[in-house]
């Protein structure tokens, strides 16, 4: 069972992706990143996502002194893949062109990134390579998900910006909200599931 909420949980991080690309206001700095390779390097969205993952991988093998989560990789190109798939499904269906349809479409994306995120991550069936960073600087740090995922956030600001990325109002937002929205939807998104677990492993009387 947990296994179809991991499956659904990226679909939807997907789907909250794709919507920022779209709405043109911006993306979260990791995706900027992503697309700013794509557009200078080539190669699609996904499949930098997929090599990010790599050198992420050997980050946190570092950070943790433990062997690369070879798993996760598994969930980046799962990830790739969705990213790809919703952009060729949204290319023609979502063009907003005015301001307020295009940040309709960014608050979209940004909740269903952070419930995605949340959902996938309760499963604890290998998370993305940048999840898992982020969990280990919030245990490394003695802080919550909320500063760790900004100082991440941060970083690949950095980076986008080099890589001329596409840099908006979504992006600053993204730094300053992605982080707390996530950290906001872990628990009560968390409690659900658990509870849908419990429920579905009780024997019927």
């Amino acid at each position: 069972m947990k296994y179809i909420f991991f499956v659904l949980g990226i679909l939807l991080l997907t789907l909250g992706i794709a919507f920022t690309i779209q709405s043109n206001l911006g993306t979260s700095p990791f995706d900027a990143v992503l697309v700013g390779l794509s557009e200078t390097v080539g190669l699609t969205v996904g499949s930098w996502e997929v090599v990010l993952a790599i050198l992420i991988i050997g980050c946190n093998s570092l950070l943790t002194r433990q062997r690369p989560e070879v798993l996760g990789l598994a969930t980046a190109v799962i990830t790739g893949i969705g990213i790809d798939f919703w952009l060729f499904f949204l290319s023609d269906v979502v063009t907003p062109e005015l301001w307020h349809s295009q940040a309709a479409c960014f608050a979209i994306g940004l909740l269903a990134m952070g419930a995605g995120t949340a959902t996938y991550l309760h499963t604890k069936f290998a998370p993305i390579p940048v999840d898992r960073l982020t969990l280990i600087l919030k245990e490394l740090t003695g802080t919550n998900v909320f500063m760790s995922r900004t100082f991440i956030y941060l970083v690949f600001l950095i980076m986008a910006f080099l890589l001329k990325g596409p840099i908006g109002i979504g992006t600053l937002l993204t730094v300053c909200l992605g982080g707390l929205f996530l950290n906001f939807f872990m628990q009560p998104i968390g409690k659900a599931l658990d509870r849908i677990l419990i429920n579905s492993h009780t024997p019927l009387p």
